[in-house]
């Protein structure tokens, strides 16, 4: 599938992006290892979420549909839990494209007393999983990567009773940091996890909604098994990963958008400042309940003539990952340079995006240099539409179609099928301002 987009004047309106794509994942593992029966409401229905949540259904744990949305399979569901006693699952696992859920899974699974096997498509089957073997294999799992990189997926796990452990993560990492903490779930004892940096507390967060013990000192992270999670419905925010793709958009001059119910949970804001300091304008409005387990609130863009570039800053690097790719084009929209350093883990992602975004933004005929662990975009240069490849890459794709709107004449993006990885309805979302 090739989607299109062309230059338009300015973006005005209201939209709700899809839920959080972290904070789905880990409902649906929670929520699926809870006794009880939890009501999860704006679930992000994209492929990745779905396998995460048919895993937990492999292991036991049953899924009610509630809602679902234009075609797609649940975005409001009930999930009764297996009350922390997961049952063997009778195939492999498919975890499609995601390093989350795979990362994630594989943290509970090497504490279950069964063997297991995880497998997924090209692009997860060439990347590390040798970060969440290391600990989990101090923990007492024995994990085995079949792949043809070594260090890759497909993974056979072969579970059993895991101890706990004091593990210093040698990268900043959430998925690492939780795959760690949910085998700490069903240790004897006190299981800690030390960053190097703040990464994204989405974990933290729900344990302590699902009534897991969770203590945070510092950069120190840690639980006490053998752990009990009871049921506790949940709304999940609107993605601030998917929602920055607006704000971009919106920064142009002459535009006002509102983004409804997005995430602002503090570990994961930072593209929101680093905008700001690129001259965007927002106005920022939290509506959640005390109680919400995650906060969310509405965010209004206001267009701008006055983007210019700055450096993320190395401590912002683990909480706006994600967003490099839509921030180095709004970097190429404005005047000056964007610099992006310290990213190195960006070469690991479902592409190396250090390499697809230059590549892609000097076919638009931006100047961009390129390193190791970064990039410097030299913005002013008006973009040029043309063909350009996702790389089979969501935010690649999205990224380049939102940049398309600021671009002379029209570009396509190729093979953009992968964009429902994380937003499914975005084509939707796109056509109504083109």
């Amino acid at each position: 599938m090739n989607l299109h987009s062309h230059s338009i004047s300015s973006l005005q309106g209201v939209l709700t992006v899809p839920g959080d794509k972290s904070i789905s994942h880990r409902a649906a593992i929670l929520g699926g290892l809870a006794q009880g029966v939890t009501e999860v409401d704006n679930f992000l229905c994209s492929e990745d979420c779905l396998n995460t949540l048919r895993a937990m259904e492999q292991l036991g744990a049953k899924v009610d549909v509630l809602e679902e949305r234009q075609g797609y399979v649940p975005v409001r569901f009930r999930i009764t839990g297996v009350a922390m006693s997961p049952k063997a699952p009778e195939r492999p696992i498919d975890c499609g494209n995601s390093g989350t859920g795979m990362r994630l899974l594989a943290g509970m699974l090497a504490a279950c007393p069964f063997d297991s096997e995880m497998f997924g498509d090209a692009s997860l089957s060439s990347r590390p999983m040798g970060r969440i073997m290391q600990p989990l294999e101090q923990m007492g799992a024995r994990i085995e990567a079949r792949g043809t990189k070594p260090g890759c997926a497909p993974l056979s796990i072969h579970g059993g009773r895991v101890h706990p452990i004091s593990y210093a993560l040698p990268m900043a990492s959430a998925q690492v940091k939780s795959a760690i903490l949910l085998a700490g779930m069903f240790a004897d004892g006190t299981t800690t996890v030390r960053q190097p940096a703040a990464t994204r507390d989405h974990t933290e967060r729900l344990f302590r909604h699902f009534g897991v013990p969770c203590t945070v000192d510092g950069l120190t992270v840690g639980t006490c098994g053998p752990a009990f999670p009871v049921a506790h419905d949940l709304t999940v925010p609107a993605d601030i990963s998917s929602a920055a793709f607006w704000m971009v958009a919106a920064s142009r001059p002459g535009s006002r958008l509102t983004l409804r119910q997005v995430g602002l949970n503090k570990t994961r804001n930072a593209v929101i400042s680093a905008l700001q300091r690129m001259g965007a304008r927002m106005d920022i409005v939290p509506t959640s309940p005390e109680d919400a387990g995650e906060p969310y609130g509405d965010i209004t863009v206001y267009g701008s003539d006055s983007l210019h570039g700055t450096s993320l800053l190395p401590e912002e690097i683990p909480n706006l990952i994600d967003e490099i790719p839509i921030l180095a084009v709004a970097g190429a929209l404005g005047r000056g340079d964007f610099i992006v350093r310290n990213a190195r883990e960006l070469r690991v992602k479902e592409t190396d995006r250090i390499a697809t975004t230059a590549a892609n933004l000097r076919l638009m005929g931006v100047d961009v240099e390129e390193f190791d662990d970064g990039m410097v975009v030299h913005g002013g240069t008006p973009l040029k539409g043309t063909e350009l490849s996702s790389y089979g890459d969501h935010r690649i794709a999205m990224s380049f179609l939102v940049a398309g709107l600021s671009a002379q004449g029209e570009t396509v993006v190729t093979d953009a099928e992968c964009i429902n990885t994380s937003y499914p309805g975005f084509e939707r979302d796109l056509a109504q301002f083109l």
